[in-house]
Order: C-alpha cells, then structure tokens, then sequence
C-alpha cells in the first residue's frame, strides 16, 4: 500500500494522541522507513474504526435511553422552544420542534408565570414544580417536573432539559380517595350508634363518631387519648378489659355516662386494620329505656302472676288465721266463764299462735319479696334455693289441684351468675303452665288422678348447669310450638292467662346468657329444659 509520507504529517499529532508512547520521535524526525509507517497507520486506522464503533455504540443506547424513557423529556432553549423530545412527549403532545414548550403542553400563547425552566436558565440550578394541563385528546393531566441546565464548553447555559412524569392517575386516585374518606367521613359521624376504634392493646380511644355526645354526655375531642375503660365502673374494669379483647358481643354491659349517670349498652366488637394499627371497632347500642320498659313488662307479668295464685295464697294465709281464731275464741269463752286455764294449755296455745304468726308473715314476706323489682345484676347463686322459692311459694296451688311434685334435684350444683328473684319468676311461671296443661288435659277426660305430676330435676353437664320442668299434661300442638315464647301469645280461655308469662321467661332466661328449649308430644306432656353456663372461675 502506498502511503504519502508528506500528507500523514498532520495526521500523526493526533495519531500520537490516540497512541501514546507507541508512537517515537524517529517518525516525527522522518527517522523511519515507509513499511513501518504503513503498519503504524494500519494501526491507527483499526484504532480509530474501534473508538469511533463505541462512540456509535454509545451514542445509540443514550438515544434509545432519551426516547424510551417512561417520561417526557424536552431540551429547550432560552426562548422556551423545544430543541429536542423524546417518542412519549411528541405521542402525548404531538408538538413539533420549535413550538414553545408552554404551547405544547398546554396550549398557551405566552409562558407561564411559574416555571422551572426560567429559574434553571436564571441560575443554572435544577429545580422541581408540580403542573396541569390539557393533553392531546383534551383531558385534564398532571405531571411533576424537573428541570437540569445544559451548559457549553465555556460553562454557560445554552439550554435546559425538562423531564415530566405523568401522575394524572395517581392524582385521580388521589381524589378519589379524598371523596371516599369524606363519605367515610360523613357516614361514620351519622351512624345514630356511638361507634369507637380503639388500641387492640391499651382500649385507647384512638376515634369516635359525633354520637358519643348524645349517649354518653362526653365532646368527641373528650375522649380521644382516653382509655374505653373509664367508661365503665371502676371495680369491674379489668374483667371488662378481658372481655372485650376476647369476645365480638357483649350484651347488658353497663356504663356510666359524664354526668355520673348509669346506662346499659350492647357491644359488637370487630377486629380489623386502622392506618397500619391493629385496633379494635366497638359499637354500643345504649338499650337502657329498652331495659326500662321490659323491667315493667317483667313486673306487670309478676303481678299477673300474683293475681294467678291470689286463691292458693287466700287458702295459706286462711290456714294459720283459722288456727289464731280458734285459740283467741277459746282463750274469750274460758274468760268470760272465768273458768281458769292450765298453765301447760297456756303456753300451748301460745306457742301455736306464735307459729301460725311466723307462717302468715312467711308467705306476706315471700309475696313482698316476689313482688319487687329487681333489676338485671347478675350474683353468685344457687339454682335448687330458687326452685325451693318457688314450689314453697306455688306449692299450696298444686296442691288444691291434686298435682304431686317429684324432686330430682343435685345438692352439688356449681354456683351460677343470675337474680334468685328473677329466676324464681321464671319458675313459678313454667309450674303455672305445667298445672294448666295438666288441668287442660283432665278437661278432656285423658287424664287420670294418679297421672297428674310435674318432675322437677337438676343437673351439671358440659359445663352447664340445666333445669328440667317436665309435666304430664296436655302437651303442644306442632303448629303452635313455634310461637309459644311471643309476647302475648296464648291458647287458654279469656281470662285466664295474659301471654306474658312464656315470653318474659324467655327474656329473663336469655339475660343471664341462659337458653331455654321446649320437648313436647301432644297428649303425652311437655318437658322445659333451661341451661345457664357455669362462670370461669377467673
């Protein structure tokens, strides 16, 4: 290959620059022959093929990187017009080079008032701004921008490089949210129940609805930062604490409001996620004008039932007057025969009057004690001292009847939490449903003297304690059974029953967490079987 030494001469600087050392002075002095010129050529020619590949190489990847980019980047001059964009700008904006950024973006006529561009040029800093415009196909867009000075050999800005990356999405996500918050918002402040989210640990009142004020006395902003627990006595706070972390309802709790006031609520509770807090939702039903108005029911159903048993009470209390009346007749005519009486018949006679007294003042005390209100506090009891209550109280009833009674009671039964009072009312209720039945049964015939009975057993299985009332009656109609526990239901002839007795049995059954279940076969009896759980010891 020919090569002409003279026209290299230039070439071999710059060859120097890209060679190195390799390169000696002989071939600046012209010291070297021409064939190791033409390879030291050769070389420089592979050399430059090489850096100028990478270059191509290089300059390939940053255009790819500069139009696939997952944004829109523009390179602008001090006009504001676009130099150079990359394939996403000119898709969503269609401009072309030379408008003026503010036109394509978002169709303005002059620049905007606030502009990064402007303060990169005005001190070549990068600077960051949020913005809004109309895209191509006229929909509303969002975009955060950042903006980088390009600067010249000497060090000025010639241009600047705008980079957006569209958040319409995420804005309108944003908004959303915003409208679904605000109608969370707004639904949770109306719900007409006091609603709580608390602490799953600590029951602090982390948020409350606006019905708090009128249930329980206390502002909204009261009760943030308070624990649930000083909403309720102060005795029974730490059983109410385990109680609400391990249960989802809790029913005829009570609570005491602002202003000292005592009312009961029902409780749901609900475990869920509360802004990345493990919190608990509690909801409260203030049921106390409800349980107000069933303690009247309750009452009026005691007083019917009084008024049930007003002929065999008249019979027990006639008993011990006619014993008194016969012993003061006596003592009247031996005095006014002045005929006197042994010391002995003295002290007999008074000690009979003094028994009869006490018994009279039994059944006057039992009526008096029956007969109040009691309330929905729960004790510790004994189920057989309730049942014995009852049958001393009815058993005079049964007996003008001719119903014998059998007695199956456990003397060991464990102590159950409920009102002795309460209970007793629900008995004396199931024995008056058992005489009738079998009464109702005699009526037609089927019965017999010596079939009329009512079996009365207790008993502890499966960590309840059950009642069984089970009478040889009349038994219950199939299509019937179903209503025999609503208010003011009843199969018996005017007057003689009020419906109340069954559905306030049932009330007072379920108050104390108890069930209450019926088997029956018509013509045959009918057996109430009531279970109450037995409480944890802890």
């Amino acid at each position: 290959m020919g090569i002409n030494i003279n026209m290299l001469q230039q070439l071999l600087e710059d060859a120097r620059k890209i060679l190195g050392d390799r390169i000696s002075s002989d071939i600046f002095e012209g010291k070297t022959d021409q064939k190791a010129l033409e390879s030291l050529v050769r070389e420089l020619i592979r050399t430059v093929e090489k850096r100028n590949s990478e270059l191509k190489k290089l300059s390939e990847e940053y255009n790819n990187l500069f139009q696939y980019a997952p944004c829109y980047i523009t390179i602008q001059d001090r006009d504001f017009r676009l130099i150079r964009f990359n394939r996403d700008f000119h898709r969503q904006f269609g401009a072309k080079e030379g408008d003026f950024c503010y036109h394509a973006y978002k169709g303005r006529t002059t620049r905007c008032k606030k502009c990064p561009v402007v303060k990169t040029f005005e001190d070549g800093q990068t600077h960051f701004s949020e913005e809004r415009g109309i895209a191509k196909d006229g929909t509303e867009s969002y975009w955060l921008v950042r903006t980088a000075p390009i600067r010249d050999e000497s060090g000025k800005v010639v241009a600047a490089m705008e980079m957006c990356v569209d958040v319409t999405e995420t804005k309108y996500l944003e908004e959303e949210i915003r409208k679904s918050e605000k109608k969370y918002r707004t639904f949770f402040n109306t719900i007409p129940n006091p609603v709580f989210v608390l602490d799953r640990e600590t029951l602090r009142i982390l948020d409350c609805n606006n019905s708090v004020v009128d249930v329980y006395g206390y502002h909204k902003d009261e009760l943030l930062g308070k624990s649930f627990l000083e909403l309720c006595e102060k005795h029974s706070c730490e059983r109410f604490a385990r109680e609400i972390k391990n249960s989802n309802v809790l029913n005829q709790r009570k609570q005491i409001r602002k202003d000292g006031k005592v009312i009961y609520v029902n409780i749901r509770i609900s475990k869920f996620e509360y802004f990345e807090r493990d919190v608990l939702l509690v909801t409260t039903s203030d049921i106390t004008k409800w349980l107000e108005a069933k303690q009247q029911l309750i009452q009026a159903g005691k007083m019917a039932t009084l008024g049930e048993m007003a002929t065999g009470v008249a019979h027990e209390l006639n008993q011990p007057l006619t014993v008194i009346k016969t012993a003061s007749s006596f003592l009247r005519k031996k005095t006014l025969n002045n005929e006197k009486i042994p010391d002995t018949v003295l002290e007999t006679i008074a000690t009979e009057i003094d028994a009869q007294v006490n018994r009279a003042t039994r059944i006057i005390n039992h009526m008096r004690e029956f007969g109040r209100k009691s309330g929905v506090k729960k004790s510790p009891i004994q189920i057989n001292v309730a049942l014995k209550s009852a049958l001393e109280f009815f058993n005079q009833q049964l007996k003008v009847h001719g119903i014998e009674v059998i007695e199956n009671l456990d003397p060991d039964l464990p102590l159950i939490l409920a009102d002795s009072n309460r209970l007793e009312q629900v008995f004396i209720n199931l024995l008056i449903n058992a005489r009738d039945a079998i009464e109702e049964k005699l009526e037609s015939g089927t019965c017999t003297e010596d079939t009329k009975e009512i079996k009365i057993t207790t008993s502890a299985k499966h960590g309840d304690v059950v009642v069984e009332i089970e009478d040889t009656g009349a038994g219950i109609e199939a299509p019937i059974l179903n209503r025999i526990f609503e208010p003011f239901f009843t199969t018996k002839k005017v007057g003689k029953g009020t419906g109340l007795g069954l559905s306030i049995s049932y009330g007072i059954v379920q108050d104390y967490g108890g069930k209450i279940n019926v088997e029956t076969e018509e013509g045959k009896g009918t057996r109430f079987i009531i279970t109450f759980p037995i409480p944890d010891e802890g």
